[in-house]
């Protein structure tokens, strides 16, 4: 074969080598559900900062790219309207991508205080269980969040559909402690510092992969470190410390 020939036929073939040892990254899409209310009805359960809340997180996740998300603010917030959001977004999930929903508000044993009633930690992972994806998460700013892990009554078909589910719970406090903030601050302490750990704070080796570890490591030492040692947001949940929570 002449010289010429087999240059190009090597050139070629390293080429191809090359292509072939790169890794195949698949970059995943995000589907979102931001829930935020502070002003429920009559005054007395209102709050301050909890639509702001919902509104950070869904700005910070839209600067993405392959984003798709539902905000829900005060009286747009009801019990429909958001399970009709998860139905909606979460059963067009495709394994590698991502599902998030995240909630400022009131909480209590087992459910979120949605606008006209609540919203049960069960029934978000059911409509989770619908879904495909391998990256499910609910991140919770409410005071006393912890009481989300305490399960309220359900139908057999219910729990089995939650444990499928294997969602990541992250909650900005203990059941027994507040979920605190600063008057002079935008958002609560823990919605604070999951935006700027989601937004890059979190990613420790730098490689624009931020993990259910990284992030917990990140916004839990952020936030005890300032509210001095009185908040302690927890993870819990049926999933690798290695999964993916957001991806640039």
């Amino acid at each position: 074969m002449p010289t010429r020939v087999m240059t190009w036929y090597n050139r070629r073939l390293i080429l191809l080598l090359i292509i072939l040892l790169i890794p195949a990254y698949t970059f995943s899409k995000v589907y979102l559900v931001s829930v935020g209310i502070a002003d429920y009805p009559g005054t007395k359960n209102d709050l301050r900062l909890p639509a702001r809340d919902a509104q950070t997180i869904t700005q910070l996740y839209n600067r993405n790219t392959g984003v798709e998300s539902i905000q829900l603010l005060n009286q747009r917030a009801t019990v429909a309207a958001t399970r009709a959001a998860m139905n909606r977004l979460y059963a067009v999930a495709g394994p590698n991508d991502i599902v998030v929903f995240f909630f400022s508000g009131h909480g209590y044993p087992g459910a979120f205080a949605l606008y006209d009633g609540g919203l049960s930690y069960q029934e978000i992972r059911k409509a989770m269980a619908r879904s495909k994806s391998r990256n499910k998460m609910v991140f919770a700013d409410a005071c006393f969040s912890g009481r989300i892990r305490q399960q309220q009554r359900s139908s057999q078909s219910e729990v089995n559909a939650a444990k499928r589910a294997n969602v990541m719970l992250f909650l900005s406090s203990r059941s027994n402690e507040y979920s605190l903030e600063n008057p002079g601050m935008k958002n609560g302490f823990f919605t604070t510092y999951l935006e700027r750990g989601l937004r890059g704070g979190a990613d420790k080796n730098r490689n624009r992969i931020i993990t259910a570890r990284e992030l917990f490591d990140y916004v839990h030492n952020q936030v005890v470190r300032i509210t001095d040692d009185q908040q302690h947001p927890v993870m819990w949940g049926n999933f690798p410390h290695t999964m993916t929570v957001m991806q640039w």
